[in-house]
């Protein structure tokens, strides 16, 4: 039987119909390059999910435990946000 792990921190990224035509699915990818990079721990888990029902305003994705959420954001934020976030789980 294979190690269970929990990590410190969860990013879900929507990637239901609305999210991924206005990004979240590139950025799932994306994300999950990210934190294969920089987080040398395992500390931040990228998981897909279909559907967070804000629609209203896709791209929606959120950091839990720390109940962080982003909406209508830029690539460019969330891998500064993932990069900071892996900074701080390091040792």
């Amino acid at each position: 039987m294979s190690k269970f792990t929990i990590p410190e921190r969860v990013l879900y990224v929507c990637t239901g119909s609305k999210c991924s035509k206005r990004g979240g699915k590139k950025l799932y990818k994306s994300a999950e390059a990210v934190t294969k990079y920089f987080d040398e721990t395992g500390g931040i888990e990228v998981v897909r999910i279909e559907c967070t029902d804000r629609c209203d305003f896709a791209p929606v994705c959120n950091i839990q435990p720390d109940n962080i959420w982003l909406k209508e954001y830029s690539e460019k934020e969330v891998i500064k946000l993932l990069q900071k976030l892996a900074d701080e789980t390091s040792p």
